[in-house]
């Protein structure tokens, strides 16, 4: 990878076009978190392949903005290049626009460029004017320079749709377009278009292997009063796919005619979601007076029906199985030495490839050892693949993708014996995990209301982490799901019984170790008082945390109670679907802790 040779590249085209930088974001048409090969252009100038982060390049410089979660990192993949790191949300850190005001102050009507078909209109528009104030800098949208210098750039992806069966999805696509259409009356608007690819798997019952991990097929969804118009790659549809969609009321077209279809929308009205739709997209509405708002579909996703929550259930169980069969076979394992990150990796993949309806990871799997844990979104390579030893802690934050339910769990284990620092680091964390799932608050409340239980103990310490505590997942679909957060940041959407959250407070102590605990839980009703409904959590993740590191004097006695309960919950349930051996493992496991115990 010559990152210097790609920047000469660029810098040649743009002085040719007659821009001065240029903003490389991560995401593609659809404003996707995760995207397919063909749009990963932040990640091929800069050689950062994290789902988060903005590029921007001028004619004599180059940095990278990336969030906490990357800074360790950006900070070894972009050593030796041109890229400085510019972590968000860290005093000092100028923000994108003040650093271009700094860079172009001497030129004279600076142009910055930015692919108006990669960038959100809210994106597009809040940069443009942010810039304007900087000394008059404009903003040009009509131009993709990765068409000119990336030579053998992917195509867009070919493999077939898939139908999501009823058994599974638990609610028609007729059904759910008649209520999308519902909600969009009741706000005056005649129709949308949809562009986030999850919102449209979850619409129309289908799912596709279009990006890595999240089973999403590139495409837009047109919804107006009378009819229902998908836009996809044509290739994709099968015989069988066209005939369900007909079904359904769906017409299907070729996805670059999607700028034809909104020219010749025919309502009075449309909805934009300027978060959601790129901008060259949203400067193309025809005749319709274009309303920009918030999409209803993310919510309507948010809240799963009682089919998706057993499936959650049983491929939660099925999960918690291969997890059990993985914890008791690593550290004898580890103890008999040639274990790696990349290996253990690969054996937790292949004792979930053997449960039934697997259909891939929901993630790429994190398992950081030692100070590799202090990396949040650390992935393993050839060259930083780390052998093991039966001393410290481990951090494995992994999941499943199956037909019938999304997985993600975080468990870090002690591989043998630990120092005090790890131990009461370690406990910290689990204070913080059952916190929050020991709260009781009423409806109405959103994640970020609830934020700080997961952080006090911490807070105590003048510790904290810089990621979200709980993000919401899919059903069979992305495992990063909105619009409902737990975090610090101010998201005001209402926790609704029904929706799927996790819980994954963590510490890290860069070039030493990290800490995450991670359940996924299950808002449901708690119950009604004079003071108004009152909703909980339950835990759907169905496996042991290791009970070894815990300095249990550190421990409440609510919390040491969560933990004898949660653990024979799991033993009851996975018990059965486990031979004698595995049983007596995790037996010993699950078995009650007090306080009197003394740890490693």
């Amino acid at each position: 990878m010559n990152i210097e040779q790609r920047l000469s590249d660029l810098r040649e085209v743009m002085r040719r076009e007659g821009i001065d930088a240029f903003v490389f974001p991560s995401t593609d048409p659809h404003n996707s978190e995760y995207v397919p090969d063909r749009w990963k252009g932040r990640e091929w100038i800069s050689g950062f392949n994290g789902s988060a982060g903005t590029a921007v390049v001028t004619m004599c410089s180059a940095a990278l903005w990336t969030d906490s979660r990357y800074f360790l990192a950006a900070a070894e993949q972009l050593q030796g290049t041109e890229f400085q790191l510019m972590k968000q949300k860290v005093p000092g850190t100028p923000t994108i626009t003040d650093w271009l005001g700094q860079q172009l102050k001497e030129y004279n009507g600076a142009v910055v460029g930015m692919d108006g078909m990669v960038n959100s209109a809210e994106r597009v528009e809040s940069l443009a004017e942010e810039l304007r104030q900087q000394g008059g800098i404009t903003v040009r949208t009509n131009f993709d320079p990765l068409f000119f210098i990336w030579k053998d750039r992917p195509q867009i992806p070919k493999g077939k749709i898939e139908i999501q069966p009823m058994e599974y999805a638990g609610e028609s696509a007729r059904s759910k377009l008649a209520r999308i259409r519902q909600a969009l009356r009741k706000r005056h608007i005649d129709g949308m278009l949809v562009s986030a690819l999850d919102d449209i798997a979850w619409t129309l019952n289908v799912r596709g292997d279009d990006v890595h991990c999240n089973p999403v097929v590139v495409s837009y969804l047109l919804i107006s009063p009378e009819e229902t118009v998908l836009y996809c790659p044509l290739s994709k549809l099968t015989p069988k796919v066209e005939a369900y969609l007909a079904v359904e009321g769906v017409q299907t077209a070729a996805y670059e005619e999607v700028v034809q279809g909104l020219k010749n929308y025919f309502a009075y009205n449309i909805l934009l979601d300027p978060e959601e739709t790129n901008y060259t997209l949203s400067q193309v509405s025809g005749r319709a007076k274009v309303v920009r708002g918030t999409s209803p579909i993310p919510e309507m996703k948010a809240v799963k029906n009682e089919v998706e929550i057993q499936g959650f259930r049983r491929a939660m169980l099925r999960d918690g199985v291969a997890m059990v069969k993985f914890l008791k076979w690593l550290k004898p394992a580890v103890e008999a030495g040639g274990q790696t990150e990349r290996s253990i990796d690969r054996k937790l993949t292949s004792l979930r490839a053997e449960q039934p309806l697997f259909r891939g990871v929901s993630f790429d799997t994190i398992a950081g050892y030692g100070p590799h844990g202090a990396i949040v979104h650390y992935e393993a390579t050839p060259e930083t693949d780390m052998p093991l030893a039966p001393r410290g802690l481990l951090l494995l934050d992994s999941g499943a993708q199956y037909q019938d339910g999304t997985t993600d769990i975080t468990r870090t284990i002690a591989l043998g014996p630990l120092t005090a620092e790890e131990r009461h680091v370690y406990t910290l964390v689990l204070k913080g995990h059952i916190q929050l799932q020991l709260c009781k608050f009423p409806a109405g409340a959103c994640g970020t209301q609830l934020d700080a239980l997961a952080r006090a103990a911490m807070w105590h310490e003048g510790l904290n982490y810089l990621h979200g505590t709980g993000h919401g997942v899919g059903s069979y679909l992305n495992v990063h799901e909105g619009p409902h957060q737990i975090r610090m940041e101010y998201k005001p959407t209402p926790l609704q019984p029904g929706m799927t959250v996790t819980d994954e407070p963590g510490l890290y102590l860069a070039g030493r170790f990290g800490v995450r605990t991670e359940n996924m839980l299950l808002v449901t009703f708690f119950k009604e008082t004079e003071f108004g409904s009152f909703l909980q959590f339950e835990p759907l993740t169905l496996c042991p945390i290791d009970i070894a590191p815990i300095n249990l004097n550190e421990l409440l006695p609510e919390e040491i109670d969560w933990i004898n309960w949660y653990h024979d919950r799991v033993y009851a349930e996975l018990a059965p679907h486990l031979d004698v051996e595995e049983q007596a493992w995790l037996k010993g496991a699950t078995r009650k802790i007090c306080r009197s115990e003394s740890g490693m």
